[in-house]
């Protein structure tokens, strides 16, 4: 009876094992000419599997076309159980075979295509752990894939193990058990890999030259000097950066965005702008970084029309794929500097309710929270000087007052969100307080709205041993420049003045070398600003009025949020009726001081037509000095309300639509 039981089984077995084989022959001969990301994919994997689920290439191919069309957290979380799955069968049927591989040159042209398929699926699966935030399961990936001990290694296991340390660089191991316990230690971590990759590169060189020919490892090394430009810009050793950075672009392997952010790091801002209007090989469906930050190099230049305008058009081509909320917080900014606050505050409501990826960057979840609640404190602090700017007597109109008191809570509501997610964060010193970290998401203006309202001994004595020992020459002024904004916050005026007005002789002195003035007007303007809070006296009236002037000139746009009373003549010409009267009442209620003759003050020229039920009118607007601010300027509107305060932002610069109406104006520009 057992030997008929065995023979039975054995028959059943044989039976099922060639009933299997037979089906993963079918499945082999299908899948030729069907890509995993063709459309036919999807009805083909699920055909696959009716055949054979034990097999891998029907999970292999669904989870490779649900990963090719993922664009959100759902997707990438979908696509990575049939990934694993595939992973999984393919180890446990042809794991021994795969560790073999390199027995021969025939075994290897046998089972190449095995290895082909490990690799894409690993890709795959890698890239759909990181998206969902699960490095503790790319780092078992990766450990898996070594345990193949493969001669050369495609994947380059521990240079990928060195992009999840410096990736998750901020987390401890309480968070992931892979990571040490501290910046330091997590960055340690990712060069030891790097060098370990570079070992093992150098280890199998000689046998892969053998096998691939001389030139196999070249493309190995790039991918690892890829990482060790990034580590060591991020540790701030800029030379050893630009030595690998040299290596990448000779071999075409730089990523110019990468090497754009260490120039504007560096403060070379010109260069920045160069690399990052580079063609950049972005993959699809996720953050392209020089769309980000090439905005906000334009802010610095007072580019903020051209900045809207790059943005929307990001933001139109790319749709609502990963990188459209940190496209929104770019818009944002550029709005919030142009003076238009209602849109920039609509499109940071949009970035806030966008569930943001942060796929193939390093920029994280806490740092897109972050720049957008400091956007917010600054757009709160601007709508608080729009409110003294729009109505000159402010300090007695009871809606004036209540509109300021509410804000102020506002805003300060915001500040204590801010700050504890600045104490929270363990790389501030690096991403916040050094100014153009590579790795940051705010600029250098808006850490200044934040810190002048926390002025502290620590980052007085911060920006003082920053200013002389900063590595990065062109970043020096910046520090100066923040130290002169202290000061001027805790009441020194006069040792803000002085220290503004050394900055800026130093820096004209050096111009070309030390000062990009065509990118570098943000900085010109709040050295200029400084200069002319603290030059408010009878005795220095005509440096007030010179420094007022190159605060126009620099930086129109900021004019309006800086309680300063700009000097200008006013002439008003065409319709007059009552409309038009009115809107010239409710410009001059404005805090603008206007003279009715005098020499060395800017000038504006508005003139009235009306066409129709509409008024159109024509504004331009010149410096002291004869330079235009504003030229061509043109609104068209039907009534009164709001129009005078509205024509008074716009005579500096501010953008805005043709057709003024004071509701449509109260809400953003949308996109469709």
């Amino acid at each position: 009876m057992p030997a008929l039981l065995c023979m039975s089984l054995f028959l059943h077995k044989s039976a099922g094992a060639q009933g299997n084989a037979s089906a993963r022959y079918e499945i082999d001969a299908k899948r030729i000419g069907v890509s995993p990301t063709d459309k036919d994919a999807l009805p083909r994997s699920r055909e696959f599997l009716r055949l054979d689920s034990t097999y891998y290439v029907g999970w292999m191919y669904e989870g490779l076309y649900k990963f090719e069309r993922s664009a959100d957290y759902l997707g990438y979380k979908y696509a990575a159980v049939p990934l694993q799955k595939a992973f999984d069968l393919l180890d446990k049927d042809y794991g021994n075979r795969l560790r073999n591989i390199y027995s021969s040159f025939m075994y290897y042209e046998q089972n190449r295509n095995r290895m082909s398929d490990l690799f894409e699926i690993a890709y795959a699966l890698q890239n759909c752990y990181n998206s969902i935030e699960m490095p503790d399961s790319t780092m078992a990936l990766l450990d898996r894939i070594e345990s193949y001990r493969f001669q050369k290694d495609y994947f380059g296991v521990y240079n990928e193990r060195a992009w999840i340390y410096h990736r998750n660089r901020f987390f401890t191991s309480e968070k992931f058990s892979f990571l040490k316990n501290s910046v330091e230690e997590n960055e340690d971590m990712a060069f030891r890999c790097c060098y370990h990759q570079l070992d093992l590169i150098q280890q199998n060189r000689s046998i892969n030259d053998y096998w691939y020919g001389p030139q196999q490892s070249e493309d190995d090394i790039l991918s690892v000097e890829h990482n060790l430009a990034l580590l060591h810009c991020y540790n701030k050793n800029y030379d050893s950066a630009e030595y690998h950075y040299q290596h990448l672009i000779a071999g075409n392997r730089v990523v110019w965005g990468n090497y754009a952010n260490m120039q504007h790091e560096m403060g070379n801002i010109d260069s920045a702008i160069t690399y990052y209007s580079m063609p950049q090989g972005v993959r699809e469906h996720a953050l392209s970084e020089p769309d980000y930050y090439l905005p906000e190099i334009f802010v610095y230049g007072g580019r903020t029309k051209e900045a809207i305008t790059m943005v929307r058009e990001k933001i139109e081509s790319s749709g609502s794929t990963p990188g459209f909320g940190w496209y929104n917080i770019a818009l944002a900014r550029s709005y919030l500097y142009d003076g238009q606050l209602d849109s920039a505050g609509f499109f940071l409501d949009k970035a806030q309710n966008f569930k943001e990826l942060h796929l193939h960057t390093t920029l994280t979840q806490s740092q897109y929270e972050f720049t957008i609640n400091l956007l917010r404190v600054q757009l709160l602090d601007k709508k608080m000087d729009e409110v003294k700017f729009l109505n000159k007597g402010w300090w007695y109109s009871p809606g004036s007052l209540y509109d300021l008191l509410s804000l102020k809570v506002q805003k300060m509501m915001m500040e204590y969100v801010v700050v504890n997610e600045l104490a929270a964060n363990p790389e501030r010193q690096r991403i916040i307080y050094d100014l153009f970290c590579g790795e940051s998401t705010v600029s250098y203006d808006e850490i200044m709205y934040l810190l002048k309202d926390f002025n502290s001994p620590y980052f007085r004595k911060r920006c003082d041993y920053s200013k002389g020992n900063d590595k990065r020459m062109r970043i020096r002024k910046y520090f100066k420049l923040f130290s002169a904004k202290l000061k001027l916050e805790d009441g020194d005026d006069e040792d803000a003045n002085m220290e503004a007005d050394s900055l800026l002789q130093e820096v004209y002195a050096q111009e070309g070398i030390q000062l990009d003035t065509a990118n570098e007007k943000l900085f010109l303007a709040r050295a200029y600003e400084i200069l002319s809070n603290t030059s408010d006296d009878e005795d220095k009236q005509a440096e007030h009025d010179r420094y007022q002037n190159s605060f126009l000139e620099e930086y129109p746009q900021l004019v309006p949020f800086s309680n300063l009373r700009m000097k200008m003549k006013l002439t008003v010409a065409g319709n007059d009726d009552a409309i038009t009267a009115q809107v010239i009442e409710d410009l001059k209620d404005c805090n603008i001081e206007w003279l009715e003759e005098g020499d060395n003050v800017a000038e504006a020229s508005i003139s009235f037509v009306k066409k129709g039920k509409n008024y159109q009118v024509l504004f331009n607007v010149v410096s002291a000095s004869g330079k235009a601010i504003v030229s061509g300027g043109e609104m068209i509107f039907k009534d009164a309300e709001k129009t005078g305060k509205e024509l008074a932002l716009r005579l500096f610069a501010k953008g805005g639509g043709l057709e003024f109406e004071a509701v449509k104006e109260e809400a953003a520009e949308q996109l469709p």
